[in-house]
């Protein structure tokens, strides 16, 4: 088990203790408010530990709170550890970004984009551009979320059972032949839009490396980094760990979401890399402590440094942000002064943004309000674990950076 602990005084990596303890008193609020029901936060600068701290329950009914070995359900915090397998398979040959995805999976041959109409009856035209394996890494592929509820193809997503998961029963080679036959947002490449990219990106890795994508992920990433905890479901000796994820209830309170939340109680048959995992915070400060080392942690290499560098610059067309070119649909935080990269969004100008951190800092979270970034000019990284639908609720993410931000001294 990857358990975490503070290894460092504050002061030796640059922190002021004093302003480090801001994030105690700013988001014990939540907990103390009723908003949140627990949470843990943990900074790292250096490779060393400055900060960790929990707040709160991890389960209310049964009053057990939050502890180092909680287990998370990461949701879309899956899609960088999908990126990174990916990249790895494009390293070793076995795949190009340009690659059309059709090699990989013949029915994306007859893509379609959507040009007008209902979801019951749409006019749509073949497209030009072919979906590449480069789009599902930037999100630019057309492909989208049945949870959007912002466009009729969202709403056809949804009819075809592929909302917050996909159909139940169906494994992840048949999801992306389904996925195949709706239509896409538009032409691969021209927008940026959130979706379920990097899911089909999953099964890309599942045929290029001629693995179960689930097994190529515990053979190659997540066990050669000692990521024992991060895995697909939570059986029944771990699960008084697994942290019971809320969402707003009718009264106003917390209220547990049991349908969605109990998804991971049983093993899976769609393995979905875009938001299939569960994890602890030590754990996925293990992966963080990867990237934020250039693809290499304790001796075991993943990625080259300059592949490393080359998934967090901005990969979108033109130098755009997402503000610019993509969808408007739910976000926690603004896209203004963010750009996208091979699976993680990458700060291009942070004034722009209005938030306080680095140019280069490379993110990413989860649809129950987790969320991490890694800051390579400030060799460091942050995360946040709690367990609330939707992320867009509460400015957690910004309020973070900030709050990180303000306490370096050095």
């Amino acid at each position: 088990m990857a358990l975490i602990k503070v290894d460092a005084e504050p002061a030796e990596v640059g922190f002021d203790a004093s302003r480090l303890a801001r994030i105690d008193r700013h988001f014990r609020r939540y907990v103390d408010d009723g908003l949140l029901a627990g949470w843990t936060v943990a900074v790292s600068r250096r490779g060393r530990v400055a900060y960790l701290s929990h707040q709160g329950m991890r389960d209310l009914d049964a009053e057990l709170p939050v502890t180092d070995d909680t287990i998370w359900r990461i949701y879309s915090m899956t899609k960088p550890i999908t990126s990174v397998a990916a990249m790895m398979l494009y390293e070793q040959g076995a795949l190009e970004l340009t690659d059309p995805v059709a090699r990989f999976i013949p029915s994306f041959a007859g893509a379609r984009t959507y040009k007008a109409g209902p979801a019951l009856n749409p006019s749509t035209v073949p497209v030009t551009e072919p979906v590449r394996v480069w789009h599902l890494l930037t999100h630019t592929s057309g492909l989208t979320y049945g949870f959007h509820h912002a466009h009729p193809v969202d709403e056809m997503y949804r009819l075809r059972g592929f909302d917050y998961s996909g159909p139940p029963g169906v494994d992840l080679a048949t999801a992306c032949d389904q996925l195949a036959e709706l239509p896409l947002l538009f032409e691969p490449g021209t927008e940026w839009n959130y979706g379920v990219s990097t899911d089909v990106l999953g099964r890309v890795v599942e045929v290029a490396s001629g693995q179960p994508f689930e097994t190529f992920l515990d053979e190659h990433v997540l066990g050669p980094l000692g990521m024992d905890e991060t895995r697909w479901w939570v059986d029944e000796p771990d699960l008084d760990r697994l942290a019971t994820l809320y969402m707003r209830g009718p009264d106003g309170g917390l209220a547990a979401n049991t349908a969605l939340g109990e998804e991971v109680t049983r093993p899976p048959v769609l393995h979905a890399g875009g938001g299939g995992l569960v994890s602890t915070v030590g754990d996925y400060h293990r992966f963080t402590q990867m990237l934020l080392r250039g693809g290499e942690l304790d001796g075991v290499r993943l990625l080259g440094p300059r592949t490393v560098a080359y998934m967090t610059r901005n990969h979108l067309p033109g130098g755009a942000d997402m503000e610019t070119i993509g969808r408007p649909i739910f976000a926690e935080s603004a896209y203004r002064g963010v750009g996208f990269g091979l699976g993680f969004s990458t700060v291009v100008d942070a004034v722009v943004g209005r938030v306080l951190t680095s140019p280069g800092e490379f993110a990413w979270g989860g649809v129950a309000s987790t969320a991490f970034y890694v800051d390579p000019a400030e060799d460091m990284t942050a995360m946040f674990f709690t367990q609330f639908l939707p992320s867009s609720t509460y400015p957690i993410r910004p309020r973070l950076r900030a709050l990180v931000a303000q306490a370096l001294v050095d």
